[in-house]
């Protein structure tokens, strides 16, 4: 089911899972099933930060024949409009229906950092290309054989950036592109997040509050530093210092999550769970959040 069926509906739930460094995928299958019949859908992340591992495409396919509703994350990184093309038309085969298209993170920034960046499109080309697929025609003007695909189009923004008016000129552009919903960056800061949507909502499409689940004090400083448009408050920290061990069980960032989502809910159309490995703990950080 398309995500822009749900939306006027009901507040959505989505959540996401990495494939894994090698074939076997059973252990990711696993995980995304916990979910299942408690997130509305599954992101399934595109080599994230650059690191080589199981494709995002057979994942979803993997997914759908599971019952699973898949978010195919594709990045403009590795492929050009090519395979780009060619890739969300074999997702169109597999029933695959819901799409988040991003430029994606620089190969320096990964596991082979020798390795050739492509960018043959961004994120706002990327969307664009597959509204024309969905017109039923290729980038270059060609027409496709048969019915044209149809998709629910995704992208991100980063709420909480400073200052914050580039990330909503990007959000025009990628919304008159055709994008159709938002995932947005991790977001901690509830009053920035507020003031964001208070413009953001004019452009009439659906945003959906993105939450990493706070590991470790290691974890909030690391994104504090290396992660643009993210920022982990004092409180929190000293939330997650105050007892080691109900840290480390991971107890402190459930709740976190859970109160994040609680104050946030109110001026979002839904919530993107992104639990870096943490899946078994989505069950109790919903439940917490009353969702």
């Amino acid at each position: 089911m398309k995500l822009t069926e749900l939306f006027s509906k009901k507040f959505v739930i989505t959540s996401e899972v990495g494939p894994p460094k090698g074939w076997q995928i059973d252990k990711t299958l696993h995980e995304a099933g916990l979910l299942k019949g408690r997130a509305d859908a599954i992101n399934v992340t595109d080599n994230q930060s650059s690191v080589m591992r199981f494709g995002s495409l057979a994942t979803c396919h993997f997914l759908k024949d599971r019952g699973i509703e898949p978010v195919y994350q594709v990045v403009c990184r590795d492929r050009n409009r090519i395979a780009l093309q060619s890739d969300i038309l074999s997702a169109a085969a597999f029933g695959i229906e819901n799409l988040l298209l991003l430029t994606g993170d620089h190969t320096k920034l990964g596991d082979h950092p020798q390795a050739k960046p492509v960018f043959d499109l961004d994120a706002v080309s990327l969307i664009h290309t597959v509204k024309k697929l969905e017109e039923g025609v290729d980038i270059a003007g060609n027409k496709l054989d048969g019915d044209p695909p149809g998709f629910c189009k995704g992208a991100v923004v980063s709420p909480c950036s400073d200052p914050v008016e580039p990330q909503l000129i990007k959000m025009e552009k990628k919304i008159k592109a055709g994008a159709q919903f938002f995932q947005t960056q991790a977001v901690y800061e509830v009053d920035k997040f507020v003031k964001f949507m208070e413009k953001a909502e004019q452009l009439g499409a659906p945003v959906m509050v993105g939450i990493v689940i706070l590991k470790s004090v290691g974890m909030a400083r690391y994104m504090n530093e290396n992660v643009a448009g993210v920022h982990v408050p004092d409180n929190l920290i000293e939330e997650l210092k105050k007892d080691k061990e109900k840290t480390k069980s991971g107890q402190t960032g459930i709740e976190i999550a859970a109160r994040l989502i609680k104050e946030l809910k109110p001026y979002c159309q839904g919530v993107h769970l992104m639990p870096l490995g943490w899946d078994a703990k989505v069950p109790q950080i919903l439940d917490l959040a009353g969702l």
